[in-house]
């Protein structure tokens, strides 16, 4: 049946059974490919019905399709002229794990962050308007997306301006409330048949002919009964109060019953509708349906037993989660908090081991560091745990809420620098840019797992206001000798020498090195530095003011974006000199997807590379 399938016109031509069967099919092709390239197998399982009861009604390229986050469209991708190339997702040059305009026609619009949809669909929709085109506009969001305030933003406006759009919630976690059957499925069909809209739009009309007060008795009465009756089934008055017309919760894996809803709701419903779609996460792939937040987003792995592959060294998550609860377990007053990446942070254990000093505030990056604020002004130690690209959505809070207020937050910025797969909108490559700026910050990048582990101590110690400490995905590095203590602002000296100097901070210490050895090795007359500085924010000044009488040039290492970063700093501090500062990092541009090293090959900062421009440099 998929073979069957070259675009999107294709679906709308099959039977209700043949639509089944499709589904079944999409479904191991998904398991397929993300079983050898990783992938976001939960969700895209879980929404593949929904994929072809849209593709089944809607036309993609008229009736604009926007999926919140992304990672729920596999299904989707492999429907619109995408299938022959679905072997290549998350692959360098290859299919992204989100979705991207510039990758293909049907893709309205980019995501990656949560909670865009509907800003972005109101936004398509009232364009549309203006230039006459035809068709609705479809906002997809779920995995917990909702809980993101710039959706309910999105949805109070769109309420307000009323125009004719759908929002479809894919509730895959019974999040909002549970199927009720027989009597909720007759409300739903209810409320989008032709004649109960007629007469609700007769009452409507009716009224408009008596005294504002009469009317306004009549309509709010009317409305009343409509609540009661809806609500007596299911709590969901938010959405109409918002101005939306509910439609739900209908069983997403029943494609007659999503496609009839669909139907009547274009032929029956005009202003802004919230259709309610239940889902189960994982669907179709047993080891999925049973460990849903394991198959969220996840590496290889093995069809028959669901077990990934790779190596299972502890990962930079790992030790941050196993010393927090240390860190806690002797500090009473410290707590944890992330934004729906329990896991992804590392801090399942944390949350088992301390449930009242854990908050998984959901999608809501905003509050949770005003809430960390919250917390730090009474006198408790917040650690907040967030990837580094998510922080972005937060800057305001950063600077107004905690930073202003000298508040002794410590941000753990997981994910920082290239993260892999992911691609563009994950990589955490501009957190040292746009946080060095903000006065009173502290920041600190571990050369190495060692190091972290001190920082984290010192960090909890620390009270005078708010840190950061960024720090990479992946297998964390372990050093045998002992680790120097942590002074603020201080860079750790590995060698000392002359005329030439390499720094290398956070991660990129480790390219740093590598080029050391390979300049001892080739060229053994060069006596270089080799440094570990720790800190982005303070500067070591004591240690660069002796580096100015002991050099003539300096390489800097890192891998944050070259604009505004560690780089710029240590530029801006030799700019009065003639000390050359040569600068290694991000370029000004966005890094597709691929594996790192891959990454690293294309924009030439791989230890191999670098050496050949630092040597080229030198001569």
């Amino acid at each position: 049946m998929l073979e069957k399938i070259k675009s999107p016109r294709d679906v709308k031509k099959l039977s209700v059974q043949q639509l089944v069967e499709l589904a079944r099919e999409v479904r191991q092709r998904i398991i397929e490919v993300t079983a050898k390239n990783g992938g976001h197998v939960a969700p895209s399982l879980g929404a593949t019905d929904l994929s072809i009861a849209l593709l089944k009604i809607f036309d993609p390229l008229v009736d604009r399709i926007i999926w919140d986050v992304g990672h729920q469209s596999y299904a989707y991708k492999i429907l619109t002229e995408r299938n022959d190339k679905f072997d290549t997702l998350r692959q360098f040059g290859g299919l992204s794990g989100f979705n991207n305009i510039f990758e293909s026609k049907y893709d309205a619009f980019g995501v990656g962050h949560a909670s865009t949809s509907i800003s972005a669909a109101l936004g398509i929709t009232v364009a549309k308007e203006m230039l006459n085109k035809k068709g609705r506009t479809i906002a997809v969001i779920g995995d917990g997306a909702l809980s993101g305030g710039m959706a309910f933003e999105a949805m109070n406006h769109a309420g307000h301006i009323q125009k004719d759009m759908i929002v479809i919630l894919n509730d895959n976690n019974m999040s909002i409330s549970k199927s009720v059957g027989a009597l909720q499925a007759y409300l739903t069909n209810m409320l989008v048949s032709r004649s109960y809209n007629t007469v609700k739009s007769f009452i409507w009309n009716f009224a408009q002919r008596f005294p504002h007060r009469i009317k306004r008795r009549m309509i709010l009465s009317a409305r009343r009964i409509e609540e009661n009756l809806i609500n007596s089934v299911a709590p969901n008055i938010i959405f109409e109060d918002l101005g939306f017309k509910y439609v739900g919760p209908i069983d997403g894996h029943n494609m007659h019953r999503m496609i009839r809803i669909f139907n009547k709701i274009i032929k029956n419903i005009t202003g802004p509708v919230f259709v309610h779609i239940v889902t189960k996460k994982g669907k179709g792939y047993e080891h999925a349906e049973d460990d849903a937040p394991r198959f969220h987003g996840l590496g290889p792995y093995e069809i028959e037993t669901g077990e990934c592959f790779g190596d299972n060294g502890r990962s930079y998550s790992k030790v941050f989660g196993d010393s927090l609860c240390e860190i806690a377990a002797k500090n009473k007053k410290v707590v944890a908090i992330t934004a729906a990446m329990t896991d992804g942070t590392g801090l399942n254990e944390f949350a088992e081991k301390f449930p009242c000093r854990f908050f998984d505030v959901g999608i809501a990056e905003q509050h949770a560091v005003t809430f960390a604020g919250g917390l730090a002004i009474q006198g408790i130690k917040p650690f907040v745990a967030i990837y580094s690209s998510f922080l972005q959505r937060a800057l305001d809070q950063v600077i107004h809420d905690i930073a202003l207020q000298k508040l002794p937050v410590v941000f753990c910025l997981d994910r920082a620098g290239l993260v892999g797969e992911d691609g563009a909108t994950h990589h955490g490559v501009f957190d040292l840019s746009y946080l060095n700026p903000i006065p009173d910050m502290i920041i600190m990048a571990p050369a190495n797992a060692d190091e972290f582990k001190e920082m984290l101590k010192f960090a909890s110690e620390y009270n005078k206001g708010p840190m950061v400490i960024r720090y990479p995905r992946g297998k964390a590095k372990f050093c045998k000798s002992k680790i120097e203590p942590i002074k603020i602002g201080k860079y750790e000296i590995i060698k000392t020498g002359t005329d030439v100097a390499i720094m290398g901070i956070g991660k990129s210490f480790e390219d740093a090195e590598a080029i050391y050895n390979k300049l001892e090795e080739e060229f053994p007359e060069i006596k270089p530095f080799l440094i570990n500085p720790r800190f982005l924010k303070p500067i070591d000044e004591d240690f660069l003011e002796e580096l100015k009488k002991k050099v003539k040039i300096i390489f800097t290492i890192e891998d944050n974006s070259i604009v505004g970063g560690f780089g710029s700093i240590i530029k801006n501090y030799f700019a009065n000199t003639d000390i050359e500062v040569h600068s290694f990092g991000i370029p000004d541009k966005f890094v597709p997807h691929g594996k790192t090293e891959e990454l690293k090959n294309l924009i030439e900062t791989t230890p191999s590379l670098l050496f050949e421009k630092i040597k080229h440099l030198l001569k």
